[in-house]
Order: C-alpha cells, then sequence, then structure tokens
C-alpha cells in the first residue's frame, strides 16, 4: 500500500474507474438471470480455490494489525481462514440461487386510451461502498450488487487492504472470465482520505452510495457526497418488557440482545420496564445481567430496585454503547415506551416483549423505526437472518430502501409505455 500519490493521479485514476464500472454496468443491466447465476457461481469457485493467496494476503493485515495494538475483537473480525473463505463463497451461492430481482412487474395499467404502462424493477448502475474492518463485505456486497446487475466500486479500511484487494482482484477476474466487461468489481488501490473526498464527488459515474462503519464514517460520507446516500448513523436498539409478559423468556431474549454479540448495531442498548411487572422481571433480569458481566445505568426508580446499578445521565438515553452496558428506564405504559423510543431512537431495531395483543399493534404501529419486534431479539436484523443471504448494509432512511439491505433494496424502475398511436389532446 503506497501513500506516495498525487492527488491528480488519484483523480484521474478514480475517473477512469468510474468510467470502466459505468460500461459494465450497462453490460449488467441487460444481462440475462441464469447468466448472473453462472457468474455468481464461478465467483464462488474462483474465491475457493483463491484461499490461499487470499489468506497470504490477510496475514500481511493481521501483522500490520498486531504492531498497531488492535484490540482482539478488532483481530476477530479482520481474520480470513479456510472457514470463513467458504462462508464467503457458499454466501456467493445462496445469492445466485434467489430469484432474480430486475425485470420483475411491479405493476401494470391500461389507461382509457389504451395505453398500456407497466412499472418494472431496473439496476440502481454503479454502487460506491466504503466501509471498515471485515474484508467479508468485499465479498457480500460485489455478490449482491452482481445479482441486482449493479457495478461496483469498494473503498475499505486500511486495516483490511491486502485482504480487500486480493478479493476484489480474485471476483473482478471471475466476472471476466464469464465474459463481463473489466470494471463490475473494482478496489480503490489507496487508504487515504483524500480518496474517498474525490469519489464522493463522481456523480457522474456513481448512482449510490452506502457507507458501511463507524457514526463518524456515515456523517463524512453524508457531508461530501454528491449523490444520494443509503445509511444508518447508529443503532440505538430498544426492547420494552410490557406489565403482562412471560418473564423467563423476556429475560431470555433481553440476554440474547444484549449479551450474544454486543458490538454488532443490532445489539440492546436501552431496556424500557413497565412498573407492573417489574416486582417479577427485574430480579432475575439482574441476576442475568450480572453473570454476563452487563453493566446496568438506570433512572432512579430503577435504582431503588437495584442498588448495584449506576445512574443513569441523559446522554446514556441517546447512547450507543457496542458494549456490555445497558440503560434502564422504568415506564408506566406501552405508550409512554413508545414515546421514549421516538425520542431517543435511532429507528433502527426495537421490540416489545408482551402477552397483551393490542398492546403488540399499538406499538408497531406507532414506533417509527425500521424494524420491529414482538416477542424476539433485535439481534435478528441482518440480511442473512432475513433470507438475503447477505446484505449490502441497514438502513434507517425512508427513501428507497429501509432496514436490511440485499439485492431487491439495490434495485429502481421505471415506466414502459406501449401505445398504438395515441397523442395527447
Amino acid at each position: 500500500m503506497s501513500t506516495a500519490v498525487t492527488t491528480e493521479t488519484m483523480r484521474e485514476t478514480l475517473l477512469e474507474m468510474g468510467k470502466k464500472a459505468k460500461i459494465a454496468s450497462r453490460a449488467l443491466a441487460v444481462l440475462p438471470a441464469e447468466r448472473k447465476k453462472q457468474c455468481l457461481e464461478a465467483m464462488a469457485r474462483e474465491l475457493e480455490g483463491a484461499a490461499a493467496s487470499v489468506m497470504e494476503a490477510n496475514q500481511r493485515d493481521l501483522e500490520a494489525a498486531r504492531a498497531a495494538g488492535i484490540s482482539a475483537a478488532m483481530l476477530d473480525r479482520l481474520t480470513l481462514n479456510d472457514r470463513r473463505v467458504r462462508e464467503m463463497a457458499e454466501g456467493l451461492r445462496v445469492v445466485a440461487s434467489q430469484r432474480d430481482p430486475v425485470g420483475r412487474i411491479l405493476s401494470e395499467t391500461v389507461r382509457p386510451n389504451g395505453l398500456v404502462i407497466t412499472k418494472i424493477s431496473v439496476p440502481l448502475g454503479v454502487i460506491g461502498i466504503i466501509y471498515e474492518s471485515r474484508p467479508n463485505v468485499t465479498v457480500d456486497a460485489a455478490g449482491i450488487c452482481l445479482k441486482a446487475g449493479n457495478a461496483v466500486i469498494l473503498r475499505g479500511g486500511s486495516e483490511a487492504f491486502h485482504s480487500n484487494l486480493a478479493l476484489a482482484r480474485v471476483l473482478n477476474d471471475a466476472a471476466i472470465g464469464c465474459g463481463l466487461p473489466d470494471g463490475m468489481v473494482q478496489l480503490v488501490p489507496w487508504t487515504d482520505h483524500a480518496a474517498v473526498n474525490l469519489l464522493l464527488k463522481m456523480d457522474q459515474y456513481i448512482d449510490l452510495v452506502i457507507p458501511r462503519g463507524g457514526e463518524r464514517l456515515i456523517r463524512l460520507v453524508c457531508a461530501e457526497a454528491t449523490m444520494p446516500v443509503l445509511k444508518h448513523y447508529k443503532g440505538v436498539c430498544h426492547l420494552y418488557i410490557d406489565a403482562e409478559c412471560d418473564v423467563e423468556k423476556a429475560v431470555a431474549i433481553v440476554e440474547n440482545a444484549k449479551c450474544q454479540r454486543p458490538s454488532a448495531c443490532n445489539a440492546l442498548e436501552t431496556l424500557l420496564i413497565d412498573r407492573r411487572v417489574a416486582g417479577r422481571f427485574v430480579p432475575p433480569f439482574a441476576a442475568a445481567m450480572k453473570a454476563r458481566g452487563v453493566e446496568l445505568r438506570g433512572d432512579g426508580e430503577y435504582c431503588r430496585l437495584d442498588p448495584a446499578a449506576r445512574p443513569a445521565t441523559e446522554e446514556d438515553y441517546y447512547a450507543e454503547y457496542l458494549d456490555l452496558i445497558l440503560t434502564v428506564k422504568m415506564v408506566g405504559s406501552v405508550e409512554e415506551a413508545v414515546e421514549h423510543i421516538n425520542r431517543y431512537g435511532s429507528r433502527h431495531s426495537d421490540g416489545i416483549i408482551s402477552s397483551i395483543p393490542a398492546d403488540i399493534d399499538y406499538f408497531f404501529a406507532n414506533v417509527d423505526s425500521s424494524t420491529l419486534y414482538a416477542n424476539a431479539s433485535t439481534r435478528f436484523t441482518d440480511g442473512g437472518e432475513f433470507g438475503m443471504g447477505a446484505e449490502i448494509g441497514i438502513s434507517t432512511d425512508k427513501l428507497h430502501a429501509r432496514g436490511p439491505m440485499g439485492a431487491d433494496e439495490l434495485t429502481s424502475y421505471k415506466f414502459l409505455v406501449r401505445g398504438d398511436g395515441q397523442i395527447r389532446s
């Protein structure tokens, strides 16, 4: 990885990448479904065949990461091995096996004047993806973009540079081997921040940018991009324990949502407890959290029930901890819980644990989040868990796509109007 390159050289190289991606996207847009399936399967085979060289590149990243003192958790996310390479290849095969999202008839109308108006799904074109850490994103992004008929320009984090470069090369070579133009999968060959700024101004070539990483990165992308951005800033996920519920199941769901993988954006960050169920719920809940090493930060009412908890601040209600820390607040009703979530939440994933159907219906109708749960963990907000095979990211936006984004979410639509000489009077 070299940073000895001028801004002008970066600009020229990125513009050339954009041109190649645009050409590739036009070929992909009309590629038959069976050809896309064959290309994805070829990518999976090539990836498995190149496992040794990919892991050799990954070792270079791991050595640099260890020297930089990166945490054990981050090292684990960065590490590639035989099993993980096989899993990435299998993810491509799952995407290949899914129905084609392009060319679907979304609606069809026959007007009184005889015009037949058909609305069909079409690719977006060229997708730019800016992401941190995990090299598997390179493979997931390439596979989903190809399935939806899009070319992709990737800019990964510096810690996975050599791994991403090796993976992108394998995938693009496989696409070329299937007869696609060079440029279907490209990786920005520098980690300089200047390259990101230049990429975000290439709206003549890039139709959509998707950032994946921390809130700071995502806000930078939104501030600088001249093309649309699909994103979520953070995941401040809530669960509400209703007045009537199965307490044993509720404790198990909370434990899973908070502890199964606390660094994930769909992990639980704030728990709301109806005070009418507190006497039955708090003792087993507090014991379970103590056993898992979770630090509890409660409002005054909760701290009186659980003196081991620390007092919560106003900032705690907005916090995405990504750690074994949980904010707890007592409420008096489902309406109060909904009001709190809509005020402090991030519109990511929120849930209710309840045996009252009317309260579940109220929660579903009134919480303004991309994904809502009743009697289940928030940890299921994931493309794989939703049957997408993989995901390109999670969106909390309201325009175009919301929630986990798979191949369907990387399409747009157009109208085809068929007539027989009609003219407008």
